[in-house]
């Protein structure tokens, strides 16, 4: 990567006042380190982005939603070339590839898949040759307004790796239409690569170059309160750092085997609507249909995403049956259905 971009990009990380990208109200607290020493610290950062190219497996339960050929960015967070990304990009992966600054393709394995947090670890077969692994940053030090950079990496099609300005607008619960919820993630804007769209494991640093976040999503509220406001949403490392020892060890965490009933769901207005029904998944075998409302979980009033969610992964007995009352239209009926384990419906590669 070129310096005089990212030399472009920090003064404008330092010198643009936030209203640029939001209202006044958004203005950074925190006091800026220099120019010189914040290029030194995002140039090291940079350089440890990749690029991740999957082939998922025919086959794969995914590739409905998420299509056989995947395409995103990762970052190196250890000295034996560990690699951090969202883990949705590697799921039931057939094929990964890791791709470097200098557009070299090598092959890398899955390490890890957590649905709890959305982390997703890997390892290249070959070594990353003079790639020093990232810090990890805190979510608590991140202020609302301060600028960060988010980097992409380079793609087997020959794109070069890229960064881009963007700045903290929100930091506030997220919850995911497919049963996937996070007490506190980052929101920011603008998008990052608006016009490349590859935000998926998208590494995001604060000015010191430490990571502090994954790109999940591309969201339309970035702001929220119904604001219309494009950006995106980053998974916090902070996540990451209590169970990155389990997960190298095991593939995944505990929290991640819960029930999962296999629904696309959203909330609006006070109730929990179901959008669509996985095949062969616990929802349609129970006979749940689109446009049903959720009205409760073994009795207990749901009106939330996160309170759907939250009631169904506390159970006592998370494998036990899981009675919801749903309503079509004018009829009320309790339907009981028989939880799975996610991560038990997935097609793993053999290292996993």
């Amino acid at each position: 990567m070129r310096a005089s971009p990212l030399r472009l990009l920090v003064a404008l990380l330092l010198s643009l006042p936030p209203a640029v990208f939001g209202p006044p109200a958004l203005a950074a607290t925190a006091a800026p380190l220099s120019a010189q020493a914040t290029l030194n610290a995002l140039n090291k950062a940079s350089a440890a982005v990749v690029g991740v190219q999957v082939t998922a497996a025919e086959g794969a339960r995914s590739a409905e939603t998420l299509g056989l050929q995947r395409s995103g960015s990762g970052v190196v967070i250890s000295a034996d070339g560990l690699v951090l990304t969202i883990g949705y990009l590697m799921l039931e992966a057939q094929q990964i590839e890791i791709v470097t600054q200098d557009n070299k393709t090598l092959p890398a394995v899955p390490v890890a898949y957590d649905i709890a947090t959305g982390f997703g670890l890997l390892r290249p077969l070959l070594p990353l040759r003079g790639v020093a692994p990232v810090p990890l940053g805190n979510l608590r030090d991140l202020q609302t307004g301060e600028p960060l950079m988010a980097a992409t990496g380079a793609t087997a099609d020959g794109d070069d790796a890229d960064v881009s300005m963007t700045l903290l607008v929100s930091k506030r619960a997220f919850s995911g239409s497919w049963e996937y919820h996070l007490d506190t993630a980052i929101f920011t804007s603008p998008p990052v690569s608006a016009g490349r769209g590859n935000h998926s494991g998208a590494p995001l640093f604060n000015q010191k170059g430490e990571l502090v976040g994954i790109g999940s999503l591309l969201v339309m509220d970035a702001l929220g309160e119904n604001r219309r406001v494009p950006g995106n949403m980053f998974v916090p490392v902070d996540l990451l750092k209590p169970i990155l020892a389990e997960l190298q060890q095991s593939g995944s965490s505990r929290q991640s085997r819960r029930p999962w009933l296999g629904l696309t769901s959203n909330d609006q207005g006070g109730r929990v609507q179901i959008m669509r029904v996985s095949a062969d998944s616990p929802a349609e075998r129970a006979g749940l249909q689109p446009g049903e409302v959720v009205l409760a979980v073994d009795g207990a009033e749901v009106t939330t995403l996160e309170g759907f969610y939250k009631k169904l992964w506390a159970r006592a007995a998370p494998d036990a049956p899981v009675r919801l009352t749903v309503r079509h239209g004018e009829e009320v009926r309790t339907i009981v259905l028989e939880p799975q384990d996610r991560m038990l419906t997935l097609k793993k590669p053999s290292s996993i």
